[in-house]
């Protein structure tokens, strides 16, 4: 889905990090964007922005994704990479605190990772070591995820993104010390296992 270039349209970036999507949405489509982090500091961020020369339309928020403080119809969009699998894993985020912000018609871009099916009752074996518990009450299915959002969405997809590879490897040859952990898990599903998932649509 490609995003309506809109002047000025505001921009919920839920979960942003350290703000590159939020930069990237800024100076692509010039839009006021709101970024919002729990973990990342709003200074830190700021000063980020005043750098790339896009803290005029670029809100940094340090805040909770469950307790957002925004007007109903507020947003033109929302894009949440890598977060939204954090906060919104049930039957009532999206429709209960996320789209009462959006306005009819809004964007919603949304990309997180996942499982290729349901393992959560029949674990392989060779995962159970490597899978952390908190990680796969977070991991679904395309299947697991779609009736949270189809009710509520026009022009919606689901799919599996082509990227797995590229992104992972990206990851991987970084030195954090997560990642060092990470590629033991990735030599033992060697595909089989896990993916990543793209959403998008309109809000009805």
């Amino acid at each position: 889905m490609q995003f309506a270039h809109k002047k000025g349209m505001r921009i919920l970036d839920l979960g942003c990090g350290r703000g590159l999507s939020s930069i990237f949405l800024a100076q692509k489509y010039e839009a006021e964007v709101f970024a919002v982090d729990l973990w990342i500091s709003s200074s830190d961020n700021y000063v980020r922005f005043q750098k790339k020369g896009v803290a005029q339309r670029t809100i940094p928020l340090q805040l909770d994704a469950t307790k957002l403080p925004f007007a109903e119809n507020f947003f033109d969009a929302v894009v949440s990479i890598d977060s939204y699998h954090y906060f919104g894993n049930n039957n009532t985020y999206f429709e209960k605190i996320l789209k009462p912000t959006l306005k009819k018609g809004a964007m919603v871009a949304f990309a997180f990772p996942g499982i290729k099916k349901e393992l959560h009752e029949n674990i392989p074996e060779e995962m159970k070591l490597l899978w952390d518990n908190d990680a796969l009450q977070m991991w679904h299915s395309i299947d697991w995820w779609k009736p949270k959002f189809e009710a509520h969405l026009e022009n919606f997809n689901i799919s599996e993104m082509d990227c797995f590879s590229c992104a992972w490897n990206d990851w991987l040859t970084c030195d954090n010390p997560y990642a060092a952990e990470d590629r033991l898990m990735l030599e033992a599903d060697r595909g089989r296992f896990m993916n990543l998932i793209k959403l998008t649509g309109t809000i009805r």
